[in-house]
């Protein structure tokens, strides 16, 4: 479980992308690279990290379900993910 503090960065980060996000499109067509150099660093999608959106795990991330492992595993034995069911042959 990531510390609370670490999942609020996180989510100001994703704001600040997404409030941006725009306006970095039109100077990267631009090619204005000193204006983009002037924007937040926070503003940059390179710095976002895929994270748990249960428990801000960083490690063991499944894209497809925006799940950690341990938490999916968890959801999918309980039967509340659509559609997955555990193997067995």
């Amino acid at each position: 479980m990531a510390k609370e503090s670490v999942k609020a960065r996180q989510r100001k980060r994703e704001a600040m992308v997404a409030r941006f996000a725009e306006k970095r499109a039109a100077l990267k067509a631009a090619g204005d690279y000193a204006a983009l150099d002037q924007l937040p660093k926070n503003a940059s999608p390179v710095r976002l990290k895929n994270r748990c959106q249960l428990t801000g795990r960083p490690k063991g991330y499944m894209r497809h379900f925006g799940l950690c492992r341990n938490m999916f595993r968890d959801l999918a034995l309980a039967g509340k993910i659509p559609g997955v069911t555990k193997a067995s042959w």
